[in-house]
């Protein structure tokens, strides 16, 4: 069985909306922390005026720490990617904020727009590519916070390390 993540065992959280939790302040499940990156989402005020767009480099910044996770803010300007990677030992909650994203697995391309969440568990690997004429701005929450993000080449084998967010 070809399996990117745990999800194709359990099934997508994203798809069943009535186990989705409201945010606590110390998010411990997967649906706390889909809870949480959707009610981060939702406080526009808190986070847009950070925005910044960089044509040199993907932006980012931290928004958060908490016990154990990091949520992060990313800006791409088009044709900005990640390049492919996976984040350690960490899992992790994806949420397009603005614009749309084009994110690549072994299972074939996904286009992200506006609301789109995508969760994975550590191993998983992707890139993520802002493959539109628009920017686009993302959050990423990851649990254990981000140590590592080993890079892959084309045939997913670990080529390098850097810790940028993706």
């Amino acid at each position: 069985m070809n399996s990117d993540s745990d999800l194709s065992i359990a099934g997508d959280i994203l798809d069943v909306q009535h186990l989705l939790r409201p945010a606590r302040p110390h998010p411990s499940t997967v649906a706390e922390f889909v809870g949480l990156a959707r009610s981060l989402a939702a406080d526009r005020d808190s986070w847009a005026p950070l925005v910044r767009y960089d044509t040199t480099t993907r932006w980012y910044h931290r928004l958060r720490t908490g016990p154990g996770y990091e949520v992060w803010l990313l800006s791409w300007v088009p044709g900005q990617g990640s390049g492919r990677h996976d984040h350690g030992p960490s899992s992790g909650v994806l949420t397009v904020l603005e614009g749309e994203l084009t994110e690549h697995t072994a299972r074939g391309p996904l286009t992200l727009g506006p609301g789109a969440q995508r969760v994975f568990a550590p191993g998983y690997v992707h890139e993520a590519v802002n493959d539109s004429l628009q920017p686009a701005v993302s959050l990423h929450i990851y649990f254990p916070g981000l140590t590592e993000m080993p890079m892959h080449s084309a045939r997913c084998s670990p080529v390098a390390e850097t810790s940028v967010p993706a």
